[in-house]
């Protein structure tokens, strides 16, 4: 059920052949079913057809594994199962049952582990590409609209403008090198919580050649929890899934599968809804940098994972790995040897430990405490004149900015003090 780039079928493509075959089929038997379409697809009656003893004994014995909206895909009898995930994306009105999915998912692990891949789920706007409509561009934008690339070139394109939609959209820097090379390590999936006609083009712009995506785009009307997304409607095993997104909230029940990326705000509009008053990438006429920009990063932390994951000589199952066990021992190394002390981070009296800053830092491997003393190395402020901030002067210790720590958390890497140093005027980095 997997798909790669030198033409293995994807899941979901089998998947609508499969469907496609069982109802042709089904359609060619007139003694089985009512001309009457409307009839065929709104009957939730569960009564056995009469027929032969055979076909009836298949019938009473059918499963019911996957549904055309209420009509087993396998028997065509109608039947009620509240346990069927919609898998809308695959084909239209698919629903499948709860044990066939796990059923589905083991069978195609099984597959995917001997190919060495894992599953990545990628999320579009902020963390591949960014988008705005037309009447939100700013006067500093105007100059956008003569260097757009033409949509006849996709491949090689990065700025589009799609009257279609009314937008605007500007590829990340690195995206296709990053797709290209993640796609030998990784079946993908585009996961969004835009509308299904704007899943579709964006994964035409980065796509155009069906080679990486191919069916798997996830939007809103996929989604089964209003405002989250989750994995129960990816064709894979949460233990060999990553996530890539720049918004941990919507992924509630699958943070440890996740990697945060720092998002990217080409456009003036994408900045000012998240209260950023800067000028944006497009206003200034620059862009992030492709070697070291945040995708080139976190293909390099993919590369490791995928690594730790297959080629450590463990003796092991492959199927008994976890990626989200990796993942977390990769991010534990990060801050490793750190001993942190907070001053002034946040309010006086707030129960520390549930602090987003100290929670990261302790994922990431540092030691968080609250009393200096000798063993600690960093302190985490943004003003110099604390007492916690002289004493750290005095002792030759590091006086950081708490975006030392955001920067290590979407960069997996400890990053320079010196890039963060506390000073005087008490501004962030």
């Amino acid at each position: 059920m997997t798909m790669s780039v030198d033409g293995d079928s994807s899941g979901s493509e089998d998947f609508s052949a499969l469907i496609d075959e069982e109802l042709a089929g089904i359609s060619s038997d007139s003694d089985m079913f009512d001309d009457d379409e409307e009839e065929l697809h709104c009957s939730t009656s569960v009564e056995p057809v009469a027929q032969s003893s055979d076909l009836s004994v298949h019938l009473e014995t059918c499963a019911h594994p996957s549904l055309i909206k209420v009509m087993c895909v396998k028997c065509g009898r109608m039947v009620d199962n509240a346990s069927a995930v919609a898998l809308g994306y695959i084909h239209q009105d698919l629903k499948v049952d709860s044990d066939e999915l796990a059923r589905l998912r083991d069978k195609d692990l099984k597959s995917l582990l001997g190919k060495k891949k894992l599953y990545l789920v990628l999320d579009l706007d902020h963390t591949l590409l960014n988008s705005t409509h037309f009447h939100h561009i700013s006067p500093d934008e105007e100059y956008l609209k003569s260097q757009i690339d033409s949509l006849h070139d996709l491949p090689n394109g990065n700025l589009f403008k799609l009257d279609s939609m009314r937008m605007f959209t500007k590829l990340r820097p690195f995206v296709r090198t990053f797709l290209k090379e993640a796609s030998n390590m990784f079946e993908m999936y585009v996961y969004t919580m835009g509308e299904r006609p704007y899943a579709m083009e964006m994964a035409r712009l980065l796509d155009p050649g069906k080679i990486y995506f191919d069916s798997r785009d996830i939007s809103q009307a996929d989604c089964t929890q209003k405002h989250q997304k989750g994995l129960d409607v990816v064709l894979g095993a949460e233990s060999a899934v990553i996530i890539l997104d720049d918004t941990e909230y919507v992924w509630g029940q699958h943070k440890e599968n996740l990697i945060l990326v720092d998002r990217y705000h080409y456009f003036a509009s994408s900045g000012r809804s998240f209260n950023l008053n800067n000028r944006s990438l497009s206003e200034l006429k620059r862009d992030e940098s492709e070697p070291d920009g945040a995708l080139a990063t976190i293909l390099e932390v993919l590369k490791l994972i995928h690594h730790l994951f297959f080629d450590l000589e463990r003796g092991d199952d492959l199927m008994r790995r976890d990626v989200r066990q990796v993942l977390k021992t990769v991010r534990s190394e990060v801050l490793r040897g750190c001993q942190l002390v907070f001053s002034r981070v946040w309010k006086k009296g707030e129960l520390v430990e549930k602090q987003r800053l100290w929670v990261v830092a302790e994922e990431l491997g540092a030691i968080c405490c609250k009393e200096l003393d000798a063993s600690v190395t960093h302190i985490v402020a943004t003003d110099s004149g604390t007492e916690k901030s002289r004493w750290a002067v005095k002792h030759n210790k590091f006086l950081v900015l708490p975006s030392w720590i955001e920067a290590a958390n979407f960069l997996w890497k400890r990053q320079p003090e010196d890039s963060f140093a506390v000073n005087d005027s008490k501004k962030e980095h």
